[in-house]
């Protein structure tokens, strides 16, 4: 449910991420333009994509710790609470 919550917002934030392959056409199109040489049109590609990476880790991270709080808000049993209680029925189901 985590992940399914998770997966959610970060579709629905709407936010554009720049994909790899789109800061390389970027890069090699101001290039080709002449306002950027190719070893300029290199380090804007790496730095783009670094910062990309940054923003979506940041932005993921977020995320996570918002639905964390709305899940612990809304007080639902976990995974390990839904094992222990398993492991005692299975142990009171024995007694009989």
């Amino acid at each position: 449910m985590f992940n399914l919550i998770k997966k959610t917002l970060l579709t629905g934030i709407g936010l554009t991420i720049l994909t790899k392959e789109k800061v390389e056409e970027v890069g090699k199109e101001l290039a080709k333009k002449g306002k950027l040489s190719e070893k300029e049109g290199k380090k804007l590609v790496d730095d783009l994509l670094k910062r990309s990476e940054q923003a979506n880790k940041e932005l993921e991270e977020k995320i996570e710790d918002s639905v964390r709080k709305v899940v612990e808000k809304l007080n639902l049993a976990s995974k390990d609470d839904i094992a222990k209680l398993s492991q005692k029925i299975e142990q009171l189901e024995k007694k009989r």
